[in-house]
């Protein structure tokens, strides 16, 4: 046992190397993990005092751990199964496809990356872009939700500025949970985006396996209580208009849904802008076979260092407003009553009412509206026309800029003259200039539905 062995020394720098490995390993990165930990739990009990909706341990679980649950929850198990039989298959091989799917799903939830980065950054953005309003809102109702229900923010889809403004705008009530499409899986987005707690979702996909995992993964996150946001339209509405409601999440929600569950409540929230960054993008999608968006990454950079250049050389100017509005929330288990089947497409009719009752009315949309109806019109004869749209519609969905239609109608002229989509003739009268009637009526469509037309018989012959 005392005999003296030699070694060469690449050998016993190998031998160290693997014994400082299998240390740390098993000794010093367990400690490490364990540590920061701990500190994560006191940062996150701290933050959870001061939220409306505290972040569920769910939420908080190891990512490795979710995944783990999702591959092997009984209902998955079985989709494998049929999966394999279908395909004709070894269930090994399905198997392993349902856990590459359940990893591609899952998101890396963060708190410090929520709360110390994407609301700071959520916030600056916002108000750098626009001039942020709060819209139709009553803190009762929302106050009043049971702390115990899972609450799900039901949004119409106007821009991809949409996930900003709310997480901006919610940031004192919970972290949200979004649905996101095939755009954010790009990185480093995607890293950031399942930092946040999104959780990614392939919308065309017709494979049975995968959708029986998004599914229990929305069931068992509504289960927990997890606070969640989704877009019930599926998508970016290519005509500015609601569009009619895909039927998927909310399909899941309530499929998890029984007597013994605990509440969801949703929550109605209607955003609208005086510019939609993706205007002309989602314009050229509506017009082309499929819908398909052809703006790639490079168009956002190009935008983005157009924005920075304007910026460093004094020239920028914000686009206009933004508002949010949040509507009267619904419980699920009251909408469902004694009924044993909820009937999806009365709720999905339902919650985008509910939507589109609060849409925020702004200027650049306002302006549109009158000028698609009145084909031209002076500027004293627009503020008449605003006048008497206030007086028909009420003040619930107007929302103007100080509260003042002479102001509000300079600011959405000079946006609108700016943008080149409106022209000034010689006789003091604007109108639509050629080629830009798509867009005008992109604008328009965002309140065509809150608008009555007999607002505009108070002023029939103003010019």
């Amino acid at each position: 046992m005392s005999t003296t062995v030699s070694l060469p020394l690449w050998l016993f720098i190998l031998i160290l190397l693997f014994a400082a490995v299998t240390f740390a390993s098993h000794f010093l990165f367990p400690s490490v993990r364990w540590f920061f930990r701990l500190r994560l739990e006191r940062a996150v009990a701290r933050l959870n005092q001061r939220l409306e909706r505290p972040i569920q341990p769910f939420k908080l679980a190891r990512r490795y751990d979710m995944i783990q649950r999702l591959t092997y929850d009984p209902d998955v198990l079985r989709a494998v199964t049929a999966h394999a039989a279908e395909e004709g298959i070894p269930e090994n091989v399905a198997a392993e496809k349902a856990r590459r799917y359940a990893r591609e799903i899952v998101p890396a939830f963060s708190a410090t990356a929520y709360f110390g980065f994407a609301i700071r950054a959520a916030r600056w953005l916002s108000n750098a872009l626009f001039h942020v309003r709060l819209g139709h809102y009553k803190a009762g109702p929302l106050r009043d939700i049971d702390p115990d229900a899972t609450v799900v923010f039901v949004m119409n889809h106007r821009s991809n500025m949409d996930y900003v403004l709310v997480t901006y705008l919610a940031a004192e009530r919970s972290a949200l949970s979004y649905a996101v499409g095939e755009w954010a899986r790009i990185w480093p987005l995607s890293w950031l985006i399942r930092a946040m707690g999104a959780y990614f979702i392939r919308r065309a996909s017709s494979n049975d396996l995968y959708r029986t995992i998004l599914a229990r993964y929305v069931q068992l996150a509504t289960s927990a209580g997890v606070t969640q946001a989704m877009f019930p339209e599926g998508g970016l509405s290519r005509t500015g208009a609601l569009s009619a409601p895909k039927l998927g999440l909310l399909k899941y929600i309530t499929d998890g849904f029984g007597p013994e569950s605990r509440d969801v409540v949703f929550v109605p929230v209607s955003l609208n802008y005086d510019r939609v960054l993706e205007d002309r993008t989602l314009i050229a999608a509506a017009n082309r076979k499929g819908h398909r968006f052809r703006a790639g990454l490079w168009v956002a950079m190009r935008n983005v260092l157009r924005q920075v250049w304007l910026r460093l050389t004094g020239r920028y100017r914000r686009f206009g407003s933004a508002a949010v509005s949040f509507g009267e929330p619904l419980s699920l288990r009251s909408f469902a009553g004694e009924a044993e089947l909820i009937g999806l497409e009365a709720l999905a009719e339902e919650l985008m009412q509910r939507i589109g009752a609060i849409v925020p009315v702004l200027p650049v949309p306002l302006i549109c509206w009158i000028i698609r109806e009145k084909g031209s019109i002076t500027r004293p004869g627009l503020e008449i026309a605003m006048g008497d749209v206030a007086r028909v519609l009420g003040r619930s969905n107007l929302h103007l800029p100080r509260d003042n239609r002479g102001y509000a109608a300079e600011a959405g002229l000079d946006n609108l003259t700016r943008r080149k989509i409106l022209t000034l003739n010689d006789d003091g009268e604007y109108s639509v200039r050629a080629g830009q009637e798509d867009l005008l009526q992109f604008y328009a469509n965002s309140i065509g539905h809150l608008m009555p037309l007999e607002a505009l018989d108070y002023s029939a012959g103003a010019k």
